[in-house]
């Protein structure tokens, strides 16, 4: 009877083809897409079921992020400012026959950044550089329409529970719990980070456009906002706008465009801003 011997072990048999890193890293990679998948299809959901949150609660939770607006006007020329603006919203704001309950409240801020923002309940913020980049009341109209349109979208509160889903969504993935969410509601604030996607833009521009149109009979100086954004854009050393209007090149053109087709034989001339609403100007 002949003895049993071990055969050789073939050599490599306990070695991976691949190297293990790179195995790791494939891995990493798979979960992180899914994870990215997730985040993003419950971010549409949540903001999809924002819209449906009514105006009213909507400016409930806004009042808890109050510190993050400006303070009321404390000089006569803001408050003149401030009303001006208040009264041009308010008649935009009929002409765009907003929902009823949907009520408006514009803030006034003393401040050269060029820009203006809709946020939620119904709050406009425009600042004083951006009114003195505005050649008439009709290209501040256009402005505060497009905001407005912001608003009666929805697209505040879309934005802040899509905001929220991903928050909710990265705490949940990365373990880290609810301080996440407190800072993410508390420390950051809702006003600073809510923007606006293409889509959201493009149907404020239209809305504007048309409000415009039917206030004015004609949309010149619709593109005036628009045509400062590009010109401070094209300098290597100009002044930083805040990016929440994206695509400018093209929302000019498309500006031009509803000027063409909707255009007057005879239109009216522009009508000029008061001469309280420039800076350093005093109050009337």
């Amino acid at each position: 009877m002949s003895g049993y011997e071990n055969r050789e072990v073939p050599e490599g048999i306990n070695v991976s083809p691949t190297h293990p890193l790179k195995d790791f890293v494939l891995l990493v990679g798979g979960i992180s897409a899914v994870i990215l998948v997730a985040v993003l299809a419950l971010s549409l959901l949540a903001g999809q079921l924002a819209r449906h949150i009514p105006f009213a609660q909507e400016q409930a939770l806004a009042a808890s992020f109050s510190r993050w607006l400006p303070a009321a006007p404390a000089k006569p020329g803001e408050r003149q400012r401030r009303d001006y603006l208040q009264a041009l919203a308010n008649g935009l704001a009929a002409d765009m026959q907003l929902p009823p309950g949907m009520t408006l409240t514009v803030h006034y801020a003393d401040s050269d950044t060029v820009n203006a923002m809709a946020t939620l309940g119904g709050h406009i913020v425009v600042f004083q550089g951006l009114i003195d980049t505005l050649p008439s009341e009709n290209a501040l109209a256009m402005v505060l329409a497009h905001e407005i349109a912001h608003i009666r979208h929805r697209d505040p509160v879309v934005a802040m529970g899509r905001g929220f889903a991903v928050a909710l969504a990265l705490a949940s993935f990365s373990g880290v719990g609810d301080g996440a969410l407190q800072q993410w509601l508390g420390g950051v604030g809702m006003l600073p980070i809510l923007s606006f996607s293409r889509a959201q833009e493009e149907a404020a521009d239209a809305a504007a456009l048309q409000a415009v149109l039917q206030r004015y009979g004609h949309v010149g100086d619709a593109a005036a906002f628009f045509e400062e954004v590009a010109r401070r854009q094209s300098m290597p050393s100009g002044p930083t706008l805040l990016q929440t209007h994206p695509d400018t090149e093209q929302r000019i053109a498309a500006i031009r465009e509803f000027a063409a087709r909707h255009g007057t034989a005879n239109p009216s001339p522009a009508i000029a801003l008061p001469a309280f609403m420039r800076a350093g100007a005093t109050p009337d």
